[in-house]
């Protein structure tokens, strides 16, 4: 359980600059979904309760602080790899809660505006920002932030700190069994 819980808090931070891009597409996309959530019933509680997910006033609003504060720590690279995986089982929900009804068209929800409106081609296409989202919240998850994000400045930090104290050579104090042995036989001071 230690190992899993260290892997989850210190990701590799050596990969390129560029997965910043990465994190700003799905960070804000996150984000800015968890706001409309509280700004626009339908895309909260209204779309829960159209859904038929259970505890829509309690389960929009959850939904809605994950995606606003998860989107910050991956905009900013903090704890990437400890909030992709509820954002991963978030997209898996939605997925199996609007596609699958899309593609034999009983969904709840409106219909896409413009053919195909249901079966397989209209999932495709309404399924896209879902795809797009979990597969960067896995390859964040397998991956890690990047360079440019605080987890690495913090693994940084933390690697100076820790790094004096395993440079100092150890001494062998006098009343040790080891420095006992050596002056008893002649090699000591």
């Amino acid at each position: 359980m230690n190992r899993f819980f260290s892997w989850l808090v210190t990701p590799p931070t050596d990969g390129p600059k560029s997965i910043l891009l990465l994190r700003l597409m799905a960070g804000g996309v996150f984000f800015w979904e968890g706001i409309l959530k509280f700004v626009y019933v339908n895309q909260g509680v209204g779309r829960f309760t159209k859904l038929g997910i259970p505890f829509p006033h309690v389960s929009a609003p959850f939904v809605a602080c994950l995606e606003i504060f998860g989107g910050l720590l991956l905009l900013s690279g903090l704890l990437t790899r400890l909030i992709a995986i509820p954002f991963v089982i978030e997209m898996i929900v939605a997925i199996l809660s609007t596609k699958i009804s899309l593609y034999f068209g009983t969904s709840p929800l409106p219909l896409p505006p413009a053919p195909p409106q249901i079966g397989f081609w209209a999932v495709l296409h309404e399924i896209r920002s879902d795809y797009a989202q979990i597969l960067t919240s896995f390859f964040l998850l397998v991956n890690g932030p990047g360079q440019w994000s605080l987890d690495a400045v913090l693994q940084r930090k933390w690697r100076k700190s820790v790094a004096p104290e395993r440079s100092q050579p150890k001494t062998i104090p006098a009343w040790s069994p080891a420095n006992v042995a050596k002056i008893s036989h002649g090699q000591g001071n």
